[in-house]
């Protein structure tokens, strides 16, 4: 039997939430039966290669539409008709997606998906522009929509696509077996991290925008001054890492805040943990989030994020814009309390690893 190969079109494989999606599900594969490669848009080496080639996949690396569109779009195509694929998958909150998909089917591709990856999308007035003009596209060219929300699903789709039947919600599964707390683990991590008695805040996410992290140290200098012996871990990388190193040495507290650059360990740091503090702008469903209940870990997160990452009553939702709002719901969790196995729960819920691969198996090789 041939094996199936899924293009999958992505900006780079960097960690990231949809990067780290379709990883999770490259993962569980059987390799001789189903691989995925890759068109990216950068030259450079990104975090998840080395593990992809190792595993089979091939890469593709071509201009960004955003600078070369005619470029970009003319080889895409090229190589979708070069190497005979059948389906190409593109992730991405933008609607300048439905211009791969057309280019892909162009080359010969039959199955055309696009899956939502977010609520919004950045790039400014200009952006959201062509975003809108665009958006008529994302609800014509593709004809397997996915997303890990309705928010998300409705963002690129349309209202109500769910509900219809156009559109259909793909989960951010969990790998119970490796996110699974432990006061093992956790008392392993925070001797590592050189953590004591400190109550134990944490973000994971890249330094962007739309995470918000200016507004989560905010919430953490409030949080310090009511319980000093406290400590914010930042784990991930991104463009505004140093203007957010500048805002912590600005408040005085750099003792208190360890940046972690990019991890692999997150189940651990998460066990490590006291409490999630997530104060996005938007999300379409957040992996950490889900991650952090799979850890049992409380989640303090903010209400512009989609009320569907609350799969358990770990999370508690809040509007931006008042720190000390926050701190007050945060401080709270320094009291402690009890963590326990979820699996059984996520598994119930379909948000397991095997249900989520078989969702996507279904989708996207249409098995």
């Amino acid at each position: 039997m041939s094996v199936k190969r899924l293009l999958c079109c992505m900006s780079s494989m960097d960690v990231g939430g949809a990067e780290t999606f379709l990883m999770k599900q490259y993962r569980q594969l059987d390799k001789e039966k189903y691989q995925l490669d890759f068109c990216v848009n950068v030259e450079k080496r990104c975090a998840y290669d080395d593990e992809i080639e190792a595993m089979g996949g091939r890469f593709f690396r071509i201009p960004p539409k955003t600078r070369k569109p005619v470029e970009s779009l003319a080889s895409l195509k090229k190589i979708v008709k070069e190497n005979g694929y059948d389906t190409v998958y593109c992730s991405s909150a933008s609607a300048g997606v439905a211009l791969e998909l057309l280019a892909a089917k162009a080359g010969g591709a039959k199955r055309l998906i696009h899956r939502s990856s977010n609520s919004d999308t950045e790039g400014g007035t200009i952006g959201k522009l062509i975003n809108s003009i665009l958006g008529l596209l994302s609800r014509v060219v593709p004809n397997v929509k996915l997303a890990p929300s309705v928010l998300a699903a409705e963002f690129c789709f349309g209202k109500g696509c769910v509900e219809k039947g156009k559109a259909h919600i793909l989960n951010n599964g969990v790998d119970t077996n490796i996110f699974s707390y432990s006061d093992e683990l956790r008392s392993k991590t925070r001797n590592a991290l050189g953590l004591n008695d400190e109550f134990t805040l944490i973000h994971i996410g890249r330094f962007t925008n739309v995470k918000n992290h200016s507004f989560l140290i905010d919430v953490f200098e409030e949080v310090v001054k009511t319980h000093p012996n406290s400590k914010l871990l930042l784990a991930g990388t991104g463009n505004l890492e140093e203007e957010i190193k500048q805002k912590v040495h600005e408040k005085e507290l750099d003792d208190k805040v360890i940046f972690l650059g990019v991890r692999s360990d997150v189940s651990a740091l998460l066990s490590a943990a006291d409490a999630l503090v997530f104060p996005s702008l938007y999300e379409g469903m957040p992996n950490t989030v889900i991650e952090s209940q799979a850890m049992s870990l409380k989640c303090v997160i903010s209400d512009k994020i989609t009320k569907e990452s609350k799969i358990t009553e770990l999370v508690e939702f809040l509007p931006l814009g008042n720190a000390k709002q926050w701190a007050q719901k945060i401080l709270p969790l320094a009291e402690g309390y009890e963590r326990k196995n979820m699996a059984e729960h996520f598994k119930k819920i379909r948000y397991d690893a095997q249900s989520t691969l078989e969702d996507f198996i279904k989708y996207c090789f249409g098995e």
